[in-house]
This record gives C-alpha cells, sequence and structure tokens, in this order.
C-alpha cells in the first residue's frame, strides 16, 4: 500500500492571524526555492503583498494588522494562494492580476511580462538632462510595449507629446489597451502591431524608448518556471540577445528628430553592447543598485556609425 505524500501546507491550519501567514510563507518560500524579482525582490516582500492582496486588505496596512484574526473562509483562501505560487509556481502578479510601477497599477496576465524596468528611475529623473528641450517634446515611442505600462509612463512624463506604443504580440497589445483606457490616455497613446516599426506610419520621435527581449535564447531556454511563465516573446533575444536591439537601433537612425535619443534596456549586454556598437558611443545611466544597463544613443551618433 502506498503512503499519502504529506501535506506540505498541513501545519497552515494552526495559523490564526496574518504575522502568523507571513512567518510561515516566508520559510516556504525558502524551502522550496521560489524565484524572485517579477513582483518584489525578497520572499518577504512579496509573500505579504500576495497575502494582502488576498484578503482584500490595504497594501499600506500598519504593522498592527498582523496581530488581526482571520476567519475561516480567509485562511482557506490564504492556502489556496499559496500553494498556486509556491507548488504550481504561478507568479504572484498574474494570481493578483495586476503589478505596480512609477506608484501606479496596471492590470496584468499571462499575455504580458509582469512589469519591471530600471526606467521608473530613468524616466522622471534622467531623461530630460539628454533632451534639448524636454519641455516640448512632441513624440515619443515605446517599442516592446507589453501592458503599455511604459508608454504610460512616459505619456504622463511628457504631458505634450503623443505616444506611439508598439509591441508584435496581438495579446499583450489587448492588455496595453485596458491599461491605456485605465490611465485615460487613449486620446494621447497609440498603440501598434508591429514588428519594431515595420507597421508604424513614417514619423519622427524626439525619444524612442525600449525595454526590448534581450536574454540569449540559451537563457531562456534554462529559466525558472515563474520566468517561464511569461511570453518568451518578451524574453528571447536570440541567440546573443541582440537580435531585436539590432532591428531597433538599424530602425531608429530614421526615426528620430536631429536631438532625438534612443533609450534602451539591455540586461546583462552592457559589454556586448559597447563591442558591437562601439561606434555609437552609448552612455550608459546610473541606476540606484549598480547595475547600470540603461544606455543612450543621440541620433546625430547613428547617423554617423554603424549599426
Amino acid at each position: 500500500m502506498s503512503r499519502r505524500k504529506p501535506d506540505p501546507l498541513a501545519g497552515a491550519a494552526a495559523l490564526d492571524t496574518l504575522g502568523a501567514w507571513l512567518d510561515f510563507a516566508v520559510r516556504l518560500y525558502a524551502r522550496e526555492k521560489v524565484a524572485l524579482g517579477q513582483v518584489a525582490s525578497s520572499a518577504h516582500d512579496e509573500a505579504l503583498y500576495l497575502l494582502l492582496r488576498t484578503l482584500d486588505w490595504p497594501l499600506d496596512s500598519r504593522a498592527g494588522v498582523l496581530k488581526k484574526p482571520l476567519t475561516a473562509a480567509q485562511k482557506a483562501d490564504l492556502r489556496e494562494v499559496l500553494a498556486r505560487r509556491v507548488f504550481e509556481r504561478v507568479p504572484a502578479a498574474y494570481l493578483t492580476r495586476e503589478a505596480w510601477l512609477g506608484g501606479l497599477k496596471f492590470y496584468v496576465d499571462e499575455r504580458v511580462i509582469i512589469p519591471r524596468s530600471y526606467f521608473v528611475e530613468i524616466i522622471p529623473q534622467q531623461l530630460d538632462g539628454w533632451l534639448r528641450a524636454p519641455g516640448k517634446v512632441k513624440r515619443v515611442a515605446d517599442v516592446c510595449t507589453g501592458s503599455g505600462c511604459l508608454a504610460i509612463l512616459l505619456a504622463r512624463h511628457f504631458p505634450r507629446a503623443k505616444v506611439d506604443a508598439i509591441d508584435l504580440s496581438t495579446t499583450a497589445l489587448e492588455v496595453a489597451k485596458i491599461n491605456v483606457t485605465a490611465h485615460q490616455l487613449t486620446r494621447r497613446v497609440t498603440l501598434h502591431r508591429s514588428d519594431v516599426f515595420d507597421g508604424v506610419p513614417a514619423v519622427k520621435y524626439d525619444v524612442i524608448l525600449s525595454n526590448p527581449p534581450y536574454e540569449p535564447s540559451a537563457l531562456v531556454d534554462a529559466q525558472t518556471p515563474e520566468f517561464k511563465a511569461e511570453p518568451r516573446l518578451a524574453h528571447d533575444g536570440g541567440r546573443d540577445g541582440l537580435k531585436i536591439i539590432r532591428r531597433l537601433l538599424d530602425q531608429a537612425r530614421d526615426r528620430l528628430t536631429p536631438d532625438g535619443i534612443v533609450v534602451i534596456e539591455v540586461g546583462g549586454l552592457r559589454a556586448a553592447m559597447d563591442r558591437e556598437f562601439a561606434t555609437l558611443e552609448p552612455h550608459w545611466l546610473h541606476t540606484e543598485d549598480g547595475a547600470d544597463c540603461v544606455c543612450v544613443i543621440h541620433a546625430a551618433r547613428l547617423r554617423g556609425g554603424a549599426c
């Protein structure tokens, strides 16, 4: 006779407060080696977010809420969501159907990569310094827009600008439409289904921004289940990760105004970018964690250099 496998969540039955559930969840994350980085970088922060959203309690709840007693129904909901997150490896943002970036909430589901980008600090803190007249920016492009989150941040940062949000994925654009509508930006943000600029009308941009697929295919093959749950199209940058970036820089040459810039987030490809695009003189922007993986390239360099 085969033995019944022990219930990995059996200890949850005795947990009566949110604080107890949070401690339990953190231990569970560690034991099962749950991958982080899509919603938060620590198990404590992600688990607290997930538990609060499951209970429909405010995310800014004070510490006292950790001692608040839970009903049997609430404990059943927490057990279910933890089982899906830890054992089915469903990303937390897909469970809550939301993600936060730059203080704004965005709808997300399995059709899009979960919003996370260094542009959340670059756009408000550094972008204007690279523009001759940031207050007069008229046209901006967000290439590989996914959920539309960066296009929305750009539209809010440049209140006089029209923003073209571009993606090859029809289903990702469905999610982007939800977010553009929710943020009341349908008059200023236009969605385009296009492979880079192939299907976009020939206009000039003051800023072309992109957080493209930049992971080498072999690394995508080896991703953890949480990251494999996201659309591969949003991760896979080809053999060396530069496939989409090469096309973007080649096409951006004829898409920028004379003082325009291209700004690209490239993950771990900084050294590869410096080798291949040395003549473009990419300038690397400093980020708070020291990753420094976002570069700026001026229109003049694109027209004068080879890419």
